[in-house]
């Protein structure tokens, strides 16, 4: 299905009347990595110059304070989603609803939900969909070992991060207790779940009336076993292990994940675009949702760009489908 699909358009009048804001931390950068967050920055400048190439009404920002009073806009595109404090994914849409501005992206409810590793997990359950065992030590709750799913070892990571921030690994309660009391300390509740050995199965989303299925992707990595942290991903250390994104087609196994995936999007739509991940145990056969990321990454290396681009779309093409259908959703134009 995803080889047929044709990307959506802006009418040219439409591009000039609506006046779009994006938002994002390093909207405003210069394009070149950045000290602490890498390679977001040039993520953030790539997605602008695109923007700016659809000749789009567009008005650039970086900070939450232009949400603050009626900025005169008439649509946000939002990827501030990491502001430095927790749950700050949620900031942009809330302003949004106060002045009631529609904006790309599931509303505030939906939004934490997602970012809420532990609250995902418990719709994707609801939903039929294989989860892992996990526990959620919320902070200022007990954390007691009674709770703690069993296991021989542990992943200990914030409940609501991205990229992979903060995560650790354990192999005895006192090295799980201990993970859990860091991350409360920084002010996080934090998600414990077994280790999953295996690889990670990405399926990104799109929406076209309805959420439409990209073609899955897969890490291929040389070592299951060890973590990928945040520093790695960001291109802040050196990476030393190889890994291979790529189409993913195994007849045994993607027509089930496709299955699972698109009942974990029924759950959250309307949200215009997201990435849902599985880990798939070759060996065992084991498939187990892991996250659902709405408004993830859109960089052109990462997975949502690299799966459109299999389905013939451009790095503008997909950014135009996505305004668009948000665009029409909201009620702003007719396609």
């Amino acid at each position: 299905m995803a080889e047929a699909l044709q990307p959506l358009r802006i009418p040219d009048a439409d591009k000039e009347r609506i006046r779009i804001m994006f938002m994002a931390k390093h909207a405003l950068w210069g394009g070149g990595m950045h000290p602490e967050d890498g390679n977001h920055a040039i993520y953030h400048h790539e997605v602008r110059t695109t923007l700016e190439g659809l000749d789009l009404n567009l008005r650039v920002e970086n900070s939450y304070d232009v949400l603050f009073t009626y900025p005169n806009v008439d649509f946000v595109f939002p990827l501030l989603n990491r502001g430095g404090f927790v749950n700050s994914e949620m900031l942009i849409p809330l302003l949004c609803n106060m002045h009631r501005i529609p904006y790309v992206g599931a509303i505030p409810f939906v939004r934490g939900l997602g970012d809420d590793k532990s609250g995902s997990k418990l719709v994707c359950v609801h939903a039929g969909v294989p989860t892992a065992p996990w526990f959620c030590y919320r902070r200022g709750a007990p954390v007691e070992e009674a709770d703690c799913p069993q296991a021989d070892r542990w992943v200990i990571k914030p409940n609501a991060s991205s990229a992979s921030w903060g995560i650790s690994d354990a192999h005895d309660w006192a090295g799980v207790a201990n993970a859990v009391a860091d991350m409360h300390g920084q002010g996080h509740d934090a998600i414990v779940e077994p280790y999953l050995d295996g690889y990670d199965v990405q399926v990104a989303f799109i929406s076209m009336g309805d959420p439409v299925m990209l073609p899955m992707l897969i890490y291929e990595r040389e070592d299951t076993q060890k973590l990928w942290t945040y520093y790695e991903k960001r291109d802040l250390v050196a990476n030393t292990e190889k890994s291979t994104l790529k189409q993913f087609e195994e007849p045994e196994f993607a027509p089930k994940i496709a299955e699972y995936a698109k009942k974990v999007a029924r759950e959250f739509q309307p949200f215009d675009y997201g990435r849902i991940e599985f880990r798939l145990d070759r060996n065992t056969g084991d498939i187990n949702f892991i996250e659902i990321n709405l408004n993830c990454n859109l960089w052109s290396e990462k997975v949502m760009a690299k799966s459109a681009a299999i389905a013939g779309f451009s790095h503008a093409d997909l950014l135009e489908t996505i305004l668009a259908d948000s665009l029409r959703r909201n009620g702003l134009i007719s396609l």
